[in-house]
This record gives structure tokens, C-alpha cells and sequence, in this order.
């Protein structure tokens, strides 16, 4: 498996991976919510938009196939980052390709003065669980008002950068 940063030639790969994942994923969104956020977040002016403006994407590629992504950026407070975005195929689950993206963005937090990283996960999401093997802790459980009506319910986790 190759981790490597990601350019706007993966936008495509990227996008895909999204519809592919959330489909399974987020089955109790109301309906409509999953299309307003995958166009709100993975459009392709969006997804450019967050490359240009400092958000570092990274790709897992397995034979040359890109299997997942990972996402992440730094929050007003200068030692703090945000996970964004961590998606992997259904199919490649399990098998180390989530973990290595996720180090690769704790790399990349360390190599900035990062002291910690946040990430958001819906409460519903069984990333949670993910997320508690790799180190994170809950902060806070919180609900995003988004646009159209719709509420992101979300755990607020943490990672402390040693």
C-alpha cells in the first residue's frame, strides 16, 4: 500500500470513494441530507477550493488503484488540526489502509508544531469505535446546523501529538 499527498488529478478518485462510502455509511441520514453534503463538501469546486486554501489531502493506492483519502488542515488556533475527511472503499476496510492515512496526517500535524488533532464524527458512524482504538477521546458530543434544514450530529474527539 502507497500513502501519498494528493493532487486536484485525484478529485475524481476522491469524489467516488465519497459516493461509495457514505452509501453504506450514513443510511440514517434524513433523506436528501447525504446528497446536500456530498455536493457541499466533494463538488469540484469544493474539493479544489479546500486543496488551494491549505487543506492537505492524502491518497492510499493499492496497485496503482486509489482506495481511500484522508483529509486535513489547521484550525485558527495555530497547534491545532482538523481531520476533515477519512474514507476508505468498504472493500479495503480492515485492512490497514484507514490506520497508515491516519498517521500520515499525525505526520503531517507534527511537521507543523501540531500539539493535537480534532476530528468530527457522527454519533451514528461506527468510526467512532475507530478512531477510539487509534488514541482519539471524546470531547464533546455537539449538533452542526449545515444549511437546508439539516443537523450534523457529531462526536468531537481528540488526539494529543506527543
Amino acid at each position: 500500500m502507497l500513502i501519498r499527498k494528493a493532487t486536484q488529478k485525484d478529485i475524481e478518485a476522491i469524489q467516488s470513494i465519497s459516493k461509495i462510502t457514505w452509501a453504506v455509511t450514513y443510511t440514517f441520514l434524513p433523506k436528501g441530507q447525504m446528497e446536500y453534503m456530498l455536493d457541499w463538501m466533494y463538488s469540484s469546486k469544493s474539493l479544489q477550493e479546500q486543496m488551494q486554501n491549505g487543506h492537505q489531502f492524502y491518497v492510499a493506492e493499492v496497485d496503482e488503484v486509489i482506495v481511500g483519502f484522508a483529509s486535513i488542515s489547521k484550525e485558527k488556533c495555530e497547534t491545532i488540526f482538523k481531520l476533515n475527511k477519512l474514507y476508505v472503499l468498504p472493500t479495503t476496510q480492515k485492512t490497514g489502509a484507514g490506520k497508515a492515512l491516519l498517521q500520515s496526517v499525525v505526520a503531517y500535524a507534527k511537521e507543523n508544531n501540531g500539539k493535537e488533532i480534532q476530528l468530527q464524527v457522527n454519533r451514528n458512524n461506527n468510526a467512532r469505535d475507530f478512531y477510539l482504538k487509534q488514541g482519539f477521546t471524546i470531547l464533546d458530543e455537539a449538533d452542526f446546523e449545515i444549511g437546508n434544514g439539516f443537523l450534523m450530529n457529531d462526536y468531537v474527539m481528540s488526539f494529543k501529538l506527543s
